[in-house]
């Protein structure tokens, strides 16, 4: 979560005031992500349900459309394959006379022509006015059968053109007929009948492209099945969902089987028969086409969403950073000037102080002098030694104030001075000559190693003793009493040198080496630390032209290590008097 959370996740500026929103980094970025992924993402998900929607809608159109075509077609080829077979019976008996039609081999060589040129038939048989079939020809022994009493002998005489349903009849076996009726000359007719195969509609049937788990049969207007069906059993058996309702077109309606599942049903009815064809398709089967797109169109809209909000998220999250860094800027410059500013103050009080110090130590230094003369010269104070130590302690006690006099009025004299020679060592003695006290009071003990041969350098006198000031105070601050400050001037190379300042203190933890060096952050917020020491010591490095590294271990210490060029480079001297300038 380190790595992928925002620099300015947990940013809190404890000095916002009443505009603290302003400054909610946290709250801009989920503003921002919230306004721009919902303004590209609403209606990208619109435009994906309407798609949705539609193709959904068009898909299911298509389905019914397709099954009542299919179910108008297969109708059509019904009809044609019953009437086609009923006008041939129609023209024999037109054609052929009663008493050809009973000669037994002229009758076999009418159905031999019949199947050859039509197929479909099993059997063809004459039945005379007494209602006996009179002649036969196939493979049923059904010469002399009396079928005056059937139902379908009596309609054919009425109607003149009979198509039964399936039925048994004599032979046992489920089949259907077609007959005709003709008159004889003495007034009397006889009835010309063929049995069809029940086969050949059966596969007419079965051949239909109806996806899977699909289902075509014939029932008659009392729902018995007149084909075998898939799922609603055999020949002759009643099915078990109602009789659709007539109608003189092709129905398409969504129905539910047993288990639940939802069926499109298309039905027919074959005009001049007594059947009804029906047409049952799975609707999943149907819509499998449209889960296919579906999957797609909701894969594209998930890898959409997701690009989208990858590419909202990292741009807000871009941008909120440069603003937070941008933010950091400003507030880190104020607070340099701010520092500037008083350590500019500290300089002219220091001269002020120094001044006011210096005109009283000139009178008691010429008093003191005056009396050591006396002290001297007159043989009345020459022998007494007593007073010579008095005077000599005063002497001694002057010269002091006046060298810390001294090194405040060089500290504040260097405020205005910009590039110059610097001996290091030198530099270095008068920024501890500040912490000297402190460090006896506490136990500290420094040692500067400063090997032969390191020549000055040409840099900026005030911004190293800022470094090393913010540096020493660092170290200090980490470590307990009795502690000990190491510092070391080397030569690095033939164009820089290398300070180094180490301490025995409590070390920084290794997450928080990539960060020490950033505005406000510290880790002695509690014990007063402001979080600004180190983030100013590394732009006065850079602004000098040196690099600040650190190395720490928990419990071991820090060692703050500085390059510093020898000679500072022109555009680094440039930003230093700007830096001056400013202030």
């Amino acid at each position: 979560m380190k790595r992928v959370k925002p620099k300015f996740w947990d940013y809190r500026d404890a000095a916002a005031g009443p505009h603290k929103q302003l400054f909610n980094f946290r709250r801009m970025w989920k503003l921002a992500i919230c306004l721009t992924a919902g303004v590209t993402l609403v209606p990208l998900i619109f435009l994906a349900v309407v798609d949705y929607q539609v193709n959904k809608k068009s898909i299911e159109s298509e389905n019914l459309l397709r099954t009542a075509r299919l179910v108008s077609n297969t109708q059509r080829t019904i009809s044609s394959f019953l009437v086609e077979r009923m006008a041939a019976l129609d023209f024999i008996a037109i054609e052929k006379t009663f008493e050809t039609l009973n000669d037994q081999e002229t009758l076999e060589k009418l159905l031999a022509n019949l199947k050859k040129s039509f197929g479909g038939f099993i059997d063809i048989g004459v039945i005379d006015p007494s209602g006996t079939q009179s002649a036969y020809a196939g493979p049923y022994q059904l010469v002399g059968k009396d079928y005056s009493r059937q139902v379908w002998y009596k309609e054919v005489l009425t109607g003149g053109v009979y198509l039964s349903e399936v039925f048994l009849g004599f032979r046992h076996v489920p089949h259907r007929i077609i007959a005709v009726q003709r008159d004889l000359p003495n007034g009397f007719s006889y009835v010309l009948r063929a049995a069809l195969d029940t086969k050949k509609l059966d596969n007419l049937l079965f051949d239909l492209e109806i996806g899977r788990g699909g289902d075509a049969f014939m029932v008659d207007r009392q729902g018995i099945l007149q084909t075998p069906s898939v799922s609603h059993g055999n020949v002759l058996e009643k099915i078990a969902f109602p009789v659709p309702e007539y109608a003189s077109n092709t129905r398409v309606f969504y129905g539910v089987d047993s288990r639940g599942k939802q069926l499109i049903i298309g039905y027919r009815y074959i005009t001049g028969t007594p059947f009804i064809l029906i047409i049952v398709a799975q609707n999943r089967a149907l819509m499998e086409p449209w889960y296919k797109i579906r999957l797609e169109l909701i894969t594209f809209l998930v890898v959409s969403i997701i690009v989208i909000l990858s590419v909202v998220i990292g741009m807000v999250t871009y941008l909120i950073n440069k603003i937070y860094v941008a933010d950091q800027t400003r507030i880190l410059t104020l607070h340099q000037v701010e520092y500037t500013n008083k350590m500019a103050s500290i300089g002219r009080l220091a001269a002020g102080v120094a001044h006011e110090v210096n005109n009283p130590l000139a009178i008691i230094n010429e008093k003191a002098g005056l009396i050591k003369d006396f002290i001297t010269f007159k043989k009345e104070y020459k022998g007494d030694e007593r007073l010579a130590a008095l005077v000599n302690a005063i002497l001694s006690s002057v010269k002091r104030a006046g060298t810390i006099t001294k090194r405040l009025l060089s500290f504040s004299r260097n405020l205005e001075i910009s590039i110059q020679m610097v001996n290091l060592k030198e530099l270095i003695e008068e920024v501890l000559c500040f912490m000297v006290k402190e460090a006896e009071y506490r136990g500290i003990t420094i040692s500067i190693n400063d090997p032969e041969g390191v020549p000055a350098i040409e840099s900026d006198r005030i911004k190293l003793q800022e470094i090393f000031l913010n540096l020493f105070n660092n170290a200090c601050s980490a470590m307990e009493d009795g502690g000990h400050l190491d510092i070391r001037v080397m030569p690095k190379n033939t164009d820089s040198v290398l300070v180094t300042v180490a301490d025995d203190g409590c070390g920084i933890p290794k997450e928080d080496l990539e960060r020490i060096f950033e505005p406000f952050f510290s880790t002695t917020i509690k014990k007063g630390g402001t979080g600004l020491g180190l983030s100013l010591t590394s732009n006065f490095v850079r602004e000098i032209g040196g690099v600040l590294s650190v190395e720490s271990d928990i419990d071991k210490g820090a060692i703050f290590s500085i390059t510093l060029p020898y000679k500072i480079k022109k555009e680094e001297e440039e930003e230093a008097h700007a830096s001056h300038t400013d202030r």
